[in-house]
Protein backbone atom coordinates (compact mmCIF):
# COMPACT_ATOMS: atom_id res chain seq x y z
CA UNK A 1 0.00 0.00 0.00
CA UNK A 2 1.46 3.29 -1.08
CA UNK A 3 2.42 5.72 2.03
CA UNK A 4 3.20 9.73 0.45
CA UNK A 5 5.53 11.57 1.83
CA UNK A 6 5.22 13.67 5.04
CA UNK A 7 2.45 16.22 4.35
CA UNK A 8 2.80 19.97 5.71
CA UNK A 9 0.96 20.13 9.64
CA UNK A 10 -2.61 18.50 9.45
CA UNK A 11 -5.56 18.95 11.57
CA UNK A 12 -5.94 15.90 14.05
CA UNK A 13 -9.44 14.33 13.82
CA UNK A 14 -11.76 15.29 16.07
CA UNK A 15 -11.04 17.20 19.65
CA UNK A 16 -12.15 16.89 23.14
CA UNK A 17 -15.39 18.51 23.66
CA UNK A 18 -14.47 22.48 25.19
CA UNK A 19 -14.54 22.36 29.38
CA UNK A 20 -18.07 22.32 30.35
CA UNK A 21 -19.38 25.67 31.80
CA UNK A 22 -23.16 23.93 31.81
CA UNK A 23 -24.81 25.22 35.27
CA UNK A 24 -27.47 27.12 34.68
CA UNK A 25 -29.01 29.94 37.00
CA UNK A 26 -30.61 28.53 39.95
CA UNK A 27 -29.73 25.01 39.44
CA UNK A 28 -27.38 23.44 41.88
CA UNK A 29 -23.84 21.13 40.85
CA UNK A 30 -24.10 17.29 40.60
CA UNK A 31 -22.25 15.93 43.55
CA UNK A 32 -19.08 14.54 42.40
CA UNK A 33 -18.43 11.92 45.72
CA UNK A 34 -17.91 8.64 45.29
CA UNK A 35 -20.68 5.71 46.89
CA UNK A 36 -20.06 1.97 47.29
CA UNK A 37 -23.29 -0.38 47.81
CA UNK A 38 -24.94 -3.32 45.72
CA UNK A 39 -26.10 -2.59 42.01
CA UNK A 40 -28.09 -5.50 40.38
CA UNK A 41 -25.59 -8.30 42.49
CA UNK A 42 -22.42 -6.18 41.71
CA UNK A 43 -20.20 -3.82 43.85
CA UNK A 44 -19.57 -1.06 41.48
CA UNK A 45 -17.95 2.29 42.58
CA UNK A 46 -20.87 5.07 41.35
CA UNK A 47 -19.75 8.31 40.81
CA UNK A 48 -22.20 10.95 40.31
CA UNK A 49 -21.22 13.09 36.78
CA UNK A 50 -22.08 15.93 34.59
CA UNK A 51 -21.44 16.10 31.03
CA UNK A 52 -22.24 17.00 27.50
CA UNK A 53 -23.71 14.99 24.90
CA UNK A 54 -22.18 14.39 21.74
CA UNK A 55 -23.80 11.58 19.95
CA UNK A 56 -26.73 9.60 20.38
CA UNK A 57 -26.34 5.52 19.52
CA UNK A 58 -30.11 4.26 21.08
CA UNK A 59 -30.27 0.91 18.92
CA UNK A 60 -26.29 0.28 20.61
CA UNK A 61 -27.27 1.39 23.79
CA UNK A 62 -24.17 3.88 23.84
CA UNK A 63 -24.23 7.62 23.85
CA UNK A 64 -20.70 9.83 23.71
CA UNK A 65 -20.36 12.24 26.29
CA UNK A 66 -17.64 14.98 27.02
CA UNK A 67 -18.13 14.68 31.02
CA UNK A 68 -16.19 17.08 33.98
CA UNK A 69 -13.52 15.75 36.13
CA UNK A 70 -14.50 12.84 38.52
CA UNK A 71 -12.70 13.34 41.24
CA UNK A 72 -10.37 10.93 42.62
CA UNK A 73 -10.92 8.72 39.23
CA UNK A 74 -10.68 10.51 35.98
CA UNK A 75 -10.07 13.56 34.11
CA UNK A 76 -12.48 15.27 31.85
CA UNK A 77 -12.89 12.87 28.78
CA UNK A 78 -15.00 12.61 25.95
CA UNK A 79 -15.99 9.00 25.92
CA UNK A 80 -18.53 6.23 24.38
CA UNK A 81 -20.38 4.99 27.25
CA UNK A 82 -23.16 1.83 27.19
CA UNK A 83 -26.38 2.50 29.19
CA UNK A 84 -28.12 -1.11 30.15
CA UNK A 85 -31.63 0.35 28.80
CA UNK A 86 -31.94 2.37 25.61
CA UNK A 87 -34.89 3.70 27.08
CA UNK A 88 -32.98 5.91 29.20
CA UNK A 89 -31.29 8.00 26.01
CA UNK A 90 -34.75 8.95 24.84
CA UNK A 91 -35.80 12.49 25.07
CA UNK A 92 -32.46 13.32 24.68
CA UNK A 93 -30.27 15.29 21.90
CA UNK A 94 -26.27 15.83 21.32
CA UNK A 95 -25.92 18.87 22.63
CA UNK A 96 -27.95 18.56 26.03
CA UNK A 97 -26.11 18.58 29.65
CA UNK A 98 -26.55 15.87 31.53
CA UNK A 99 -26.06 14.53 35.18
CA UNK A 100 -25.73 10.84 35.53
CA UNK A 101 -24.34 7.86 37.75
CA UNK A 102 -21.09 6.06 36.31
CA UNK A 103 -20.83 2.55 37.34
CA UNK A 104 -17.71 0.87 37.25
CA UNK A 105 -16.27 -2.56 38.66
CA UNK A 106 -13.50 -4.59 37.93
CA UNK A 107 -14.02 -5.01 34.50
CA UNK A 108 -17.16 -3.61 33.16
CA UNK A 109 -18.72 0.17 33.07
CA UNK A 110 -21.84 1.82 31.92
CA UNK A 111 -23.75 4.56 33.32
CA UNK A 112 -27.72 5.11 34.12
CA UNK A 113 -30.32 7.80 35.49
CA UNK A 114 -29.73 10.16 32.50
CA UNK A 115 -31.19 13.59 33.35
CA UNK A 116 -31.28 16.42 31.75
CA UNK A 117 -30.06 19.70 33.17
CA UNK A 118 -32.44 22.58 31.53
CA UNK A 119 -31.52 25.20 29.19
CA UNK A 120 -30.46 26.02 26.01
CA UNK A 121 -28.50 23.30 24.60
CA UNK A 122 -24.51 24.05 23.89
CA UNK A 123 -23.31 24.36 20.35
CA UNK A 124 -21.16 21.51 19.59
CA UNK A 125 -17.40 22.72 18.51
CA UNK A 126 -16.16 23.53 15.87
CA UNK A 127 -13.13 21.97 13.86
CA UNK A 128 -10.17 21.11 15.98
CA UNK A 129 -7.65 23.91 16.51
CA UNK A 130 -4.81 21.97 17.70
CA UNK A 131 -2.41 20.41 14.87
CA UNK A 132 -0.43 17.09 14.82
CA UNK A 133 2.29 15.83 12.08
CA UNK A 134 0.92 13.00 10.39
CA UNK A 135 1.60 11.39 7.24
CA UNK A 136 -0.78 11.36 4.03
CA UNK A 137 -1.97 7.64 4.03
CA UNK A 138 -4.40 5.58 1.78
CA UNK A 139 -6.97 3.72 4.24
CA UNK A 140 -7.10 0.09 4.50
CA UNK A 141 -10.09 -2.44 4.20
CA UNK A 142 -10.86 -6.22 4.68
CA UNK A 143 -8.62 -7.58 1.66
CA UNK A 144 -6.23 -5.05 1.06
CA UNK A 145 -2.10 -6.14 1.86
CA UNK A 146 -1.04 -4.57 5.45
CA UNK A 147 1.24 -1.72 5.40
CA UNK A 148 4.62 -2.63 7.12
CA UNK A 149 5.77 -0.37 9.79
CA UNK A 150 8.71 -0.59 12.06
CA UNK A 151 7.84 -0.21 15.99
CA UNK A 152 10.10 -0.67 19.53
CA UNK A 153 9.40 -3.83 22.13
CA UNK A 154 9.58 -4.05 25.59
CA UNK A 155 13.08 -5.19 25.41
CA UNK A 156 13.98 -1.98 23.05
CA UNK A 157 14.13 -4.13 19.72
CA UNK A 158 13.08 -3.28 16.63
CA UNK A 159 9.91 -5.16 15.43
CA UNK A 160 9.00 -4.57 11.93
CA UNK A 161 4.77 -5.67 10.75
CA UNK A 162 6.86 -7.35 7.57
CA UNK A 163 8.47 -9.74 10.22
CA UNK A 164 5.15 -11.54 10.49
CA UNK A 165 4.60 -12.93 7.01
CA UNK A 166 3.72 -16.59 7.22
CA UNK A 167 2.16 -15.87 10.76
CA UNK A 168 -1.15 -14.94 11.81
CA UNK A 169 -0.88 -11.05 13.18
CA UNK A 170 -3.77 -9.28 15.44
CA UNK A 171 -2.64 -5.90 16.90
CA UNK A 172 -4.90 -2.93 18.71
CA UNK A 173 -4.32 -0.07 20.27
CA UNK A 174 -4.38 0.92 24.10
CA UNK A 175 -2.06 3.52 26.42
CA UNK A 176 -1.22 2.28 30.05
CA UNK A 177 -3.32 5.48 31.27
CA UNK A 178 -6.89 4.29 29.78
CA UNK A 179 -8.79 4.20 33.28
CA UNK A 180 -12.11 3.01 32.34
CA UNK A 181 -12.09 -0.62 32.05
CA UNK A 182 -14.48 -1.25 28.96
CA UNK A 183 -11.73 0.31 26.37
CA UNK A 184 -8.01 -0.96 27.02
CA UNK A 185 -8.23 -2.71 29.77
CA UNK A 186 -10.67 -4.50 27.95
CA UNK A 187 -9.06 -5.31 25.04
CA UNK A 188 -5.88 -6.17 26.71
CA UNK A 189 -8.15 -8.76 28.92
CA UNK A 190 -9.47 -9.84 25.50
CA UNK A 191 -6.24 -10.35 23.90
CA UNK A 192 -4.87 -12.15 26.88
CA UNK A 193 -7.85 -14.67 26.79
CA UNK A 194 -7.24 -15.18 22.81
CA UNK A 195 -3.55 -15.95 24.24
CA UNK A 196 -4.04 -18.58 26.04
CA UNK A 197 -6.97 -20.56 23.97
CA UNK A 198 -4.60 -20.28 21.28
CA UNK A 199 -1.69 -21.61 23.46
CA UNK A 200 -3.75 -24.40 24.71
CA UNK A 201 -5.57 -25.80 21.66
CA UNK A 202 -5.32 -28.62 20.75
CA UNK A 203 -4.12 -29.13 16.65
CA UNK A 204 -4.14 -25.41 16.96
CA UNK A 205 -1.67 -23.23 14.78
CA UNK A 206 1.68 -22.19 16.49
CA UNK A 207 2.40 -19.92 13.68
CA UNK A 208 0.33 -16.36 15.41
CA UNK A 209 1.33 -13.13 16.79
CA UNK A 210 -0.35 -10.29 18.49
CA UNK A 211 0.61 -6.78 19.23
CA UNK A 212 -0.72 -3.86 21.35
CA UNK A 213 0.16 -0.51 20.18
CA UNK A 214 0.61 2.17 22.33
CA UNK A 215 -1.43 5.78 21.30
CA UNK A 216 0.61 7.42 23.96
CA UNK A 217 4.25 7.36 23.19
CA UNK A 218 5.38 10.27 25.37
CA UNK A 219 4.38 8.16 28.22
CA UNK A 220 4.42 4.93 27.41
CA UNK A 221 8.28 3.74 27.38
CA UNK A 222 9.27 0.31 26.87
CA UNK A 223 9.86 -0.01 30.96
CA UNK A 224 6.37 1.10 31.43
CA UNK A 225 4.46 -0.89 28.36
CA UNK A 226 6.61 -3.73 29.90
CA UNK A 227 5.14 -3.20 33.67
CA UNK A 228 1.74 -2.86 32.25
CA UNK A 229 1.83 -6.34 29.82
CA UNK A 230 3.25 -8.30 32.91
CA UNK A 231 -0.64 -7.40 34.39
CA UNK A 232 -1.65 -9.30 31.26
CA UNK A 233 0.43 -12.10 31.05
CA UNK A 234 1.85 -10.92 27.82
CA UNK A 235 4.01 -14.55 26.24
CA UNK A 236 7.07 -12.34 24.57
CA UNK A 237 7.14 -15.22 21.62
CA UNK A 238 3.21 -14.66 20.76
CA UNK A 239 2.63 -11.03 22.37
CA UNK A 240 4.47 -7.36 22.39
CA UNK A 241 3.31 -4.24 23.58
CA UNK A 242 4.91 -1.46 20.95
CA UNK A 243 5.85 2.06 20.89
CA UNK A 244 6.97 4.09 18.27
CA UNK A 245 7.45 8.02 16.85
CA UNK A 246 3.70 9.38 17.23
CA UNK A 247 3.73 10.04 13.37
CA UNK A 248 4.21 6.00 12.41
CA UNK A 249 1.25 5.30 15.37
CA UNK A 250 -1.14 8.46 13.74
CA UNK A 251 -0.57 6.66 10.02
CA UNK A 252 -0.78 3.22 11.00
CA UNK A 253 -3.95 4.17 13.11
CA UNK A 254 -6.01 6.09 10.66
CA UNK A 255 -5.11 3.84 8.07
CA UNK A 256 -7.98 1.31 10.13
CA UNK A 257 -9.80 4.55 11.21
CA UNK A 258 -8.77 5.20 14.30
CA UNK A 259 -8.82 8.12 15.98
CA UNK A 260 -7.28 9.46 19.24
CA UNK A 261 -7.05 13.04 20.88
CA UNK A 262 -6.25 15.60 23.22
CA UNK A 263 -7.64 19.12 23.14
CA UNK A 264 -4.25 19.73 24.52
CA UNK A 265 -1.38 18.36 25.83
CA UNK A 266 -2.22 18.86 29.88
CA UNK A 267 -5.69 16.84 29.34
CA UNK A 268 -5.89 12.75 28.69
CA UNK A 269 -6.09 10.89 25.36
CA UNK A 270 -9.54 10.85 23.58
CA UNK A 271 -9.66 7.80 21.28
CA UNK A 272 -12.12 5.15 19.57
CA UNK A 273 -11.36 1.65 18.74
CA UNK A 274 -9.52 -0.78 16.54
CA UNK A 275 -8.48 -4.06 16.89
CA UNK A 276 -7.26 -6.02 13.04
CA UNK A 277 -5.98 -9.56 11.85
CA UNK A 278 -4.02 -10.25 8.94
CA UNK A 279 -3.45 -13.63 7.38
CA UNK A 280 -0.25 -15.49 6.95
CA UNK A 281 -0.03 -13.58 3.41
CA UNK A 282 -0.17 -10.39 4.91
CA UNK A 283 -3.94 -9.76 4.07
CA UNK A 284 -6.39 -8.03 6.13
CA UNK A 285 -8.85 -10.12 6.99
CA UNK A 286 -10.93 -8.60 9.56
CA UNK A 287 -11.29 -5.47 11.33
CA UNK A 288 -13.49 -3.99 14.56
CA UNK A 289 -14.47 -0.96 15.98
CA UNK A 290 -15.97 -2.69 19.25
CA UNK A 291 -14.50 -3.01 22.84
CA UNK A 292 -16.53 -5.61 23.20
CA UNK A 293 -15.75 -8.70 20.60
CA UNK A 294 -15.58 -11.84 22.20
CA UNK A 295 -11.99 -13.47 22.58
CA UNK A 296 -13.44 -16.47 20.97
CA UNK A 297 -14.18 -14.73 18.12
CA UNK A 298 -10.51 -13.26 17.95
CA UNK A 299 -8.73 -16.74 18.57
CA UNK A 300 -11.05 -18.21 15.31
CA UNK A 301 -10.14 -15.26 13.35
CA UNK A 302 -6.45 -15.87 14.13
CA UNK A 303 -6.25 -19.93 13.51
CA UNK A 304 -8.05 -19.16 10.68
CA UNK A 305 -5.58 -16.39 9.24
CA UNK A 306 -2.95 -19.06 10.58
CA UNK A 307 -4.08 -21.38 7.84
CA UNK A 308 -4.23 -19.38 4.72
CA UNK A 309 -2.01 -20.86 2.58
CA UNK A 310 0.82 -19.18 1.53
CA UNK A 311 0.96 -17.18 -1.66
CA UNK A 312 2.70 -18.59 -5.02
Amino acid sequence: MRQRSISALVVATLVALATLSCRQEGSSPAPTNTTSHAVAGTNPQIYQVKGLINELLPEKKKVKIAHEDIPGYMEAMTMMLDVRDAKELGGLQPGDTVTFRMLVTEDDGWIDQLKKIDGPRTPLPPEPSTFRRVRDVEPLAVGDTMADYTFTNTLGRAVRISDFKGHALAFTFIFTRCPFPTFCPRLSSSFETAQQQLKTMSGGPTNWHMLSITIDPDYDTPERLKEYSARYHADPQHWDYLTAPLIDITAIGEQFGLQFWRANPAEPINHNVRSVVVDANGIIQWITPDTDFKPDVLAEQMVKAARVKPAK
